[in-house]
């Protein structure tokens, strides 16, 4: 979305798709979940009266959009990219099979996970969680516009403290607002690591990957 308020930026998208290009040379496998709030926002659509459900699945179809976006502009950079979708659309990607999956990670294509779990009432970060545990993945990514976890929004509070590392069982209980409690919990049961880290900074995807102390480490009991 970038700075102008909806859709796709192409500014954005060609930036991502170099910083996913590099590290993917670099022999890191890599599967991406994206989510469609710069299309539609489920939640806010049904809080303004539309029914929760199709509002959901208006949702999941914004995710498939903005991952065809992305597909392209790697494919553009040489970078051979799958798009899985929870939701069959045989015309635009290929269904979510979980062995088909690690096989195109296997050899070495970037997968798109698209739209969300294929179920209402879920958000794209329970399907990053779970789409993470089924394809074994080392650790969890989550970009976003700050570069960590902080007690309050550092975009609108300036005194915001930022957490360097977390359990899973503080983000439940600060109610902190990274990812639902439901995608924590699942990353919990199975010991998978989240990092939150700031996806608007040049180099922090590769920062993160390469080890480096940045954003915030979410692991532990």
């Amino acid at each position: 979305m970038g700075n102008q308020g909806l859709g796709i930026d192409p500014k954005v998208v060609e930036r991502i798709a170099l910083e996913l290009k590099e590290v993917i040379e670099s022999g890191v496998e890599l599967g991406l979940v994206v989510g469609g709030g710069n299309i539609f926002r489920g939640l806010s659509a049904s809080a303004r009266g539309m029914d929760r459900v199709s509002a959901d699945y208006m949702g999941m179809l914004a995710t498939v959009i903005n991952a065809m976006a992305l597909q392209d502009y790697l494919e553009r950079h040489g970078v051979y990219t799958r798009v899985l979708t929870a939701i069959k659309m045989e015309e635009v990607a290929e269904s979510f099979i979980r062995r088909r999956a690690i096989r195109h990670l296997e050899k070495k294509r970037v997968v798109i996970f698209a739209a969300g779990t294929g179920n209402p009432y879920f958000t794209t970060d329970t399907a990053a969680a779970l789409r993470a545990v089924e394809i074994e993945a080392d650790v969890i990514l989550k970009g976003t516009r700050v570069d960590g976890v902080y007690d309050s929004d550092p975009l609108t509070n300036p005194d915001a403290i930022k957490f360097e590392t977390l359990t899973y069982l503080d983000v439940v209980k600060r109610r902190l607002r990274v990812m639902d409690s439901t995608a924590v919990t699942l990353c919990m049961d199975n010991k998978l690591p989240i990092i939150v880290y700031n996806l608007t900074q040049p180099g922090a995807l590769k920062a993160v990957i390469n080890g480096e102390p940045i954003g915030t480490l979410i692991a532990g009991a």
